[in-house]
Order: structure tokens, then sequence, then C-alpha cells
């Protein structure tokens, strides 16, 4: 049995993201929550605020004999525009900042070779922040699995669904079965 490891990703809002991620074969969970900043146990509020120094986060946890972390990075420059500065469209602020907080030295190479690879599919530099994983603070319950149970509320139908719908189409091969 292969051992697990931790992947955390900053990509704007996080519930597109994590409900992404959780449906990646070899992926255990994905968890939404804070990393990066200098407050400690911070909540939702706090972290709106943009003063709390936290990006909104999902921490995986990843069977890397199934998905390896080259993959996971694949999907995350799929999933957001890592050449926003402390935005996602609409949503700006540092907590929404582009960011791969990681866990080993190996991680932090194969993330800066990652960014060099994507670099020529955006028209812009690629800003993700590249930083040490922190402690992680899991978001409140009611951010775990929000788009599942919001599909009907705006956010989720008019940006959320449409993505994933291009995710599935994208990622097919690594999905679930």
């Amino acid at each position: 049995m292969s051992q697990t490891e931790i992947a955390t990703f900053g990509a704007g809002c996080f519930w597109c993201i994590e409900s992404a991620f959780n449906q990646l074969h070899g992926v255990q969970k994905a968890v939404s929550g804070y990393m990066g900043g200098q407050t400690l146990n911070p909540d939702y509020r706090q972290v709106c605020t943009g003063t709390s120094g936290h990006a909104e986060v999902v921490q995986l946890e990843f069977d890397p004999a199934l998905v390896s972390f080259e993959q996971l990075l694949q999907v995350l420059w799929f999933l957001h525009d890592p050449t926003q500065l402390n935005r996602q469209g609409n949503d700006i602020g540092t907590q929404y900042r582009s960011a791969v907080f990681y866990h080993s030295e190996l991680q932090r190479q194969q993330a800066l070779a990652s960014i060099n690879a994507a670099q020529p599919l955006f028209d812009l530099p690629i800003v993700t922040e590249v930083s040490p994983a922190s402690t992680f603070y899991p978001a409140e319950a009611y951010h775990q699995g929000y788009y599942w149970q919001n599909t009907n509320q705006p956010y989720c139908q008019f940006l959320i669904t449409p993505k994933l719908a291009k995710f599935r189409q994208t990622f097919v091969t690594l999905l679930k079965a």
C-alpha cells in the first residue's frame, strides 16, 4: 500500500478547486482552509478582511502512486489564472492569491519546473507564490463540499459549474470511476 502525501494550493476561492480536486483518482480528500498568514486560528471573516495574511487554500491528501504532484499542478494551472496577482476574477485580495505551499524540497522543485513549463500557455507572467507550507487551518464546516451542497447558488451556477464541466472533459483520464 502506498504512502499518501500532502499538497496545498491557493487558487482564488477554495470552493471551486476543492470540488475539482476531490474528483481526482488518487486524491483521498481535499479540504478547504487557510494558510500563509500570521493570524492564529483564523476564521473566514478574518481571512476575508485581507489582514490575516492567509490565503484561501485547499489541502490535498493524495496517493502519488495514483496521481503525481506534477499532475496535480497541471490541474491547478487549468483551474485558475496564475497570472492574476492577489485576485481571481471578481475575487480580489491577498486571500485569493495563487500559491503552491510546498511540503518538501522535491515539491518546491517540481512547482518551479511546472511554472516554467506552463508559462507558454499564458500571455502574462505567472505570479504564483511558491512558499514553504505552514500551519494549515481547516475552514469552517459549511465551506467543506460547499459547491456540491449549493449548486443552485448563483456564484456556483455561473462560475463553478462551467469550469467543472471543462475540467471533467479535459482531465477525464484522471477522474475517479
